[in-house]
């Protein structure tokens, strides 16, 4: 199963339409367009392939081959493993809790002040890419207003939002944020949110009263679903939503990396081998819905969560890791480069991520550890500085659900949802450190376990639940509402009769 694949199952019947749009780079068989302008310019707009980018970055790196990636096909050539006693080539996972200069770490004070910027400094320049330091600002403007509208037969208000994003310096490139943000009607004060990356053809936006149910001929594609749309769990919670479109940040693949928000800070012209990538991109744009949400006075701005599912479950992690406004995260089937640890020889690898369909979310440094032969030799996922328990540990002490679904319904053993777990276990110490609680596994993470599935470990600020449905975390959305009611003090309203037909 590709990476495409295993993210259109069971994320909602649109995704269907979507894939396509969202595909990374052409077909094998297209020819390549060539680039309009030559990469030395300074102004102009680079249109490059995919390839093309992606084999600038390799030279820019001095990477000479990459290894290939395993295939999601069972019985392929190279088939990934899925043998569990063939999963573990590097055991051991670099020191959480120690210093580069070899001393522990045994107060929060060193974890927050030493430890941690070691550690963020470490992910941001080799996996994820930096942030610039002059990212242009963001004018939020309402575009359209909705009261007492209907999302299924729950009376919400909905409002559609565009962050425009300065372009003054490259005004070749436009960058608007959409977002749209949906509260419970008939419920007074503000209140918590969570903010979804979504936007794939369709905002969140309620129906107007009295207008008919959309009708989908994929109806519960992914299903069948034992829960209510996430959307109107929260809204029967007391909950607000707010929906994020990821493409209006940043497109999904390596042709966008001159256009977007990279492109316009790049002025349309190649990542340097630190720049951000598509998943900090991400992760900045929901930072900058943040500071809209924090102005409006429906949100309860200390109470405002980040959720994504898939690729953008492992946005949702990077943004919990590095957003600390964030009060809180849903973690859904994210996968390599998520909660999966890069360590495992098990379902989808680093060298996935470091080839031309994937290479886009993460920062330019991380093609070296796919490289086969390159002027600095080779590498793999062995040498990263990092590894994903650290991504989860950053989190700390911030709540943070990891949820993951069963191979049998679609949440395929590319994700490797064991991996991920010993990931959670590794991150539990700083959760300690910091005052809060872990999933409360007594096993080393070497050793630790999956509990049985619909087991949920929801006791701490870092909870693991793997439920019983697809590639989606609306089977655990009931669960996260609880769980994070009882860490924000959130007390649900009391059911009210459902409104309209």
């Amino acid at each position: 199963m590709n990476a495409i694949a295993y993210w259109i199952v069971g994320r909602g019947p649109i995704l269907a339409l979507v894939a396509l749009a969202m595909s990374p780079g052409p077909l094998p068989a297209q020819t390549p367009a060539p680039a309009q302008v030559e990469p030395g310019r300074t102004n102009g707009l680079l249109n490059w392939t995919a390839q093309q980018d992606h084999k600038n970055m390799m030279e820019q790196l001095g990477i000479v081959r990459l290894r290939p990636g395993p295939s999601g096909q069972p019985g392929a050539t190279n088939s990934a493993n899925v043998d569990p006693a063939k999963g573990n080539p590097f055991p051991d996972l670099p020191e959480l809790l120690t210093l580069k200069n070899g001393q522990k770490v045994t107060t929060a004070e060193m974890w927050r002040h030493q430890r941690r910027p070691e550690i963020v400094e470490d992910l941001e320049r080799e996996v994820i890419g930096r942030v610039p330091k002059a990212v242009p600002k963001v004018t939020w403007e309402v575009v359209s207003n909705l009261t007492d509208g209907l999302v299924g037969k729950l009376a919400a208000h909905g409002k559609r939002l565009v962050g425009h994003v300065d372009n003054s310096a490259f005004s070749a490139l436009a960058v608007d944020l959409r977002m749209t943000l949906v509260t419970p009607a008939g419920v007074k004060g503000p209140v918590p949110v969570l903010m979804m990356f979504g936007g794939f053809g369709g905002d969140g936006m309620p129906r107007v009263a009295g207008a008919p149910v959309p009708t989908n001929r994929f109806a519960d594609f992914g299903g069948p679903f034992k829960d209510p749309p996430s959307t109107e769990q929260l809204l029967a919670a007391g909950w607000g939503y707010a929906t994020i479109n990821p493409g209006s940040i940043q497109a999904d693949n390596g042709a966008g990396l001159t256009k977007g928000i990279i492109g316009l800070v790049n002025k349309g012209q190649p990542r340097k081998p630190d720049d951000w990538g598509a998943l900090r991109a991400w992760a900045w744009g929901a930072a900058r819905g943040l500071d809209y949400l924090e102005k409006d006075a429906a949100v309860d701005a200390k109470k405002v969560g980040i959720e994504g599912v898939s690729r953008f479950g492992k946005a949702a992690l990077v943004t919990m890791a590095l957003e600390p406004r964030f009060a809180m995260a849903l973690v859904g089937s994210s996968g390599e480069g998520g909660a999966k640890l890069h360590r495992r020889n098990y379902g989808e690898a680093v060298e996935n991520l470091t080839g031309s369909g994937e290479y886009h979310w993460m920062a330019g440094n991380f093609l070296k550890y796919g490289a086969a032969e390159a002027s600095f030799g080779s590498k793999n996922a062995g040498d990263l500085p990092v590894d994903a328990h650290m991504l989860i540990a950053l989190c700390a002490p911030h709540p943070t659900f990891i949820s993951y679904g069963v191979p049998e319904r679609g949440d395929a053993h590319w994700l490797d949802q064991q991996g991920s777990y010993m990931a959670t276990v590794a991150a539990g110490p700083v959760f300690r450190l910091l005052g809060a609680r872990d999933i409360g596994e007594k096993e080393d993470y070497r050793t630790a376990k999956m509990p049985p599935v619909n087991t949920g470990l929801l006791g701490g600020e870092l909870a693991w639940r793997q439920h019983d449905g697809g590639h989606e975390d609306r089977s655990n959305m009931r669960h996260f509402i609880a769980w994070a009611d009882g860490l924000i003090q959130h007390v649900p309203p009391p059911p009210e009769p459902p409104t309209g037909k």
